[in-house]
This record gives C-alpha cells, sequence and structure tokens, in this order.
C-alpha cells in the first residue's frame, strides 16, 4: 500500500467521522426545536437564524412572563398557628398557676399557599389545602405585597384536601379564573406559583409541562398504612416542594388549571408533582362555601377487606373459596342507614357496584363518591357462598354513620 493510497483512506475516515458527529448533532437540534415548538431555523450566513425562529422564542417567553403577570397577585401565603404547650405552661397545669389563654401562646407550625378566587362585597375568598391549615388555631394570609390579614376558615374536606378561607378584600387586587381541566391536553404548558420553603419565598415561579392526567394517587389519611381513598390528579414537572402546597397550577394563559397538592419524593425520583384539576376545586369549593363540608353519601356500614380476614374465617365462616381475597367485608351495619334499608347484612361481602369490581375499601370509596345522595346504585354481594344483588337508596347519614366512611 502506497503513501498516497493511505492518505486517500485517512481522508475517507476523518470525513465519515465528521459527518457522522455533525448529523447527530443537526438530528439532536431538529428533535429540541420540534418539542419546543420552534420551527427548524434557516442559517444566514454569519446572521445566525432567521427572525421567525428568533421571535418564536420571544413570544415563549412573553407567554410565561404573562401567565405570571395576569396571576401571581391571585396567589398567597398561607400561615397555620397552632397553641404549642411550653415547658411553663406544662408546669403550670399541673400545679394550678394561670398563665393566660392558650391563645396567648399560638406558634407558626407551617406555611404553604394559596389562590384568592373570588370577591364577594367586602370579603374575599381563598382556596388552599385542606393539609395546609390542619389543626390551626388561627390562620393568617399574607399577601404578594407582603400585607398581612386574618383569615377564616370557611370549610375544609380531608378527601379532596382543599379548604376555603375568607378574608376581608381591603388588600386583594386580583382573583384567578378558571380553565377547563377537562380540556387539557398532556404536554401542555405549567406554570407553578407559590411559596416553596415558606413566606420567605412567596411568588416563586417554576414551569413545566402537563406530564399526565388523571393520575390516581392513594392518600392514607390516618396513617395505618392502608389506602384509605385515591385522588385524581394532574401530573406535572414544574418543581412542587414543600410550601407550595394549595397553590396555583396555571395554563399559558394565566388561568387556572389546578391547585398544587403534592409530589413523589426519592432520590430515584424527579419532576413529578400532582395537583387537584380546576375542575374538581370549582365543585368542591362550591360545596364547602355552602356547607363548610362536602356531604358524601354513605352506605352505613363498617368493613375490612377481605385480604385482612384469615383463611379459616373466609372459609369457615363467609362461605367463600380458599383462594378468594378480593372484596369488602361487613362487619357491622348501622342501623337505619342506607344499607340496612337496603338489606344488607353482617359477613355479607361486597364486591360489586353497579356492575364495577369491588376489590378493596379504597374501590368502596372511589366507586361511592361518584353518586349523589338520593341516587340508586345495586350491590352485588356475597351472602353464605350464595352471590345476590341489593338495591340502596344513598342517603347522607348521621353523624355516626358518616365517621365509618362508608
Amino acid at each position: 500500500m502506497d503513501k498516497h493510497e493511505n492518505s486517500n483512506r485517512n481522508n475517507h475516515f476523518w470525513k465519515s467521522f465528521f459527518s457522522g458527529v455533525l448529523g447527530s448533532v443537526v438530528t439532536v437540534l431538529v428533535v429540541a426545536l420540534l418539542v419546543f415548538n420552534i420551527p427548524v431555523v434557516q442559517m444566514q450566513g454569519e446572521d445566525g437564524v432567521t427572525e421567525e425562529a428568533s421571535q418564536t422564542l420571544v413570544d415563549f417567553e412573553s407567554a410565561i412572563i404573562g401567565a405570571v403577570e395576569k396571576t401571581s397577585d391571585a396567589v398567597v401565603s398561607v400561615s397555620n398557628y397552632q397553641y404549642v404547650p411550653s415547658q411553663e405552661t406544662i408546669f403550670s397545669y399541673y400545679s394550678g398557676i394561670e398563665l393566660g389563654e392558650p391563645e396567648d401562646n399560638l406558634t407558626l407550625v407551617g406555611q404553604g399557599s394559596g389562590v384568592v378566587y373570588k370577591i364577594d362585597g367586602d370579603s374575599a375568598y381563598v382556596v388552599t389545602n385542606n393539609h395546609v391549615i390542619d389543626g390551626a388555631q388561627e390562620v393568617s394570609i399574607i399577601m404578594a405585597d407582603g400585607e398581612v390579614v386574618q383569615a377564616e376558615i370557611i370549610g375544609a374536606d380531608e378527601i379532596s384536601d382543599l379548604a376555603v378561607l375568607r378574608v376581608s378584600a381591603e388588600h386583594i387586587t386580583t382573583v384567578v379564573e378558571f380553565a377547563d381541566s377537562d380540556a387539557i391536553q398532556v404536554g401542555s404548558l405549567a406554570i407553578a406559583i407559590g411559596s416553596p420553603l415558606g413566606s420567605e419565598f412567596s411568588s416563586s415561579v417554576t414551569q413545566g409541562i402537563v406530564s399526565g392526567l388523571e393520575r390516581i394517587v392513594p392518600v392514607d389519611a390516618d396513617g395505618d398504612g392502608n389506602t384509605d381513598y385515591d385522588m385524581n390528579l394532574l401530573q406535572t414537572d414544574a418543581a412542587i416542594n414543600p410550601g407550595n402546597s394549595g397553590g396555583a397550577l396555571v395554563n399559558k394563559d394565566g388561568q387556572l388549571i389546578g391547585i398544587n397538592s403534592s409530589k413523589l419524593s426519592s432520590t430515584q425520583i424527579e419532576g413529578m408533582g400532582f395537583a387537584i384539576p380546576s375542575n374538581d376545586v370549582a365543585s368542591i369549593i362550591e360545596q364547602l362555601e355552602a356547607n363548610g363540608e362536602v356531604i358524601r353519601p354513605v352506605l352505613g356500614v363498617a368493613t375490612y377487606n377481605l385480604n385482612e380476614i384469615a383463611l379459616s374465617s373466609r372459609v369457615d365462616v363467609l362461605k367463600l373459596e380458599e383462594d378468594m381475597v378480593d372484596g369488602v367485608v361487613v362487619n357491622q351495619v348501622i342501623p337505619n342507614s342506607s344499607a340496612e334499608k337496603g338489606g344488607v347484612e353482617r359477613y355479607d361481602v361486597i364486591v360489586g357496584m353497579n356492575d364495577v369490581a369491588i376489590t378493596n375499601l379504597s374501590d368502596l370509596r372511589k366507586e361511592l363518591y361518584k353518586y349523589s345522595i338520593g341516587e340508586t346504585v345495586t350491590l352485588e354481594v356475597i351472602r353464605e357462598g350464595e352471590t345476590m344483588q341489593l338495591e340502596l337508596v344513598l342517603e347522607a347519614g348521621n353523624n355516626t354513620q358518616r365517621s365509618y366512611g362508608n
């Protein structure tokens, strides 16, 4: 092989190498431009990009700035004050010494965010998360301009994790506009506004996209390790941090698409935040304003998951097959409840509601809460090995019935 041939081969190798690298770079750039909806630019010598691509970048930035300007003044910080006994107070309790009322020792135990959604006369209404104000003896609101006002808790709901507060409208300048969350598409722009880590970082803004719709997130309300109910949430990769709870998730037009509620946190997880869809928020706050609570139908039964029952009891008492573990066992029927009126008996195993399979308590509550008071549902139950259908007219139930949660 002569030197000329070797040189040609080397030149061919390097040309191929650089062509491949250039092709990869171009491919990556094109994909990035498509993802961010930026037109593929045309090179204009040393001038760089066309005016069209430059304008698209400006428009994208302007959309975010415009949305924030429209909404940010409606996003507030929410402070939860509770009575935390001091050592001196504990001593006074046992010694009989009077040190004043508990309200004199209110302590800030947590902060979150909230969104002003309505002005009615001299009052303004703020929606936040139930867990932000849970247990509060006093709640205050810090406006976007730093003004601090006292808030009244109008209503709260643990299941939806929403609460409504009322404040003086004197310092309110902006209310949020609700979007139709049913029209949201995956990939839509999502902007989170709130107070991560507290009011020191109020009006913080993070930006991402809507990563998913109708995400079912299990909730253990009583901390017993079992799922009590499931929440239907929007997923976003906009940064959601402690303190963002109760804050706004808005679209490119500054309209509310969700109330930020939670995130998955782990060394292996990044960018998985969740928000309560705006349509769900609108429905719940209307009920909280009217009643101070969300009144849901109850069956009027105390129950256990079938898979928690010992095999011997499933076979000998409930008369089930050994391999059957899906269903909800009725341990008690509350007198004068929907269940009693519909013929439900102790040890019935609920396996379906209106042709939807019920495998556990979470399924039962999820399905039950789809219906309103006064509607009729058909329960499929197994009683001593026999399957039967029972029709129940759903009622609100009294406090005793509601305390069972089913």
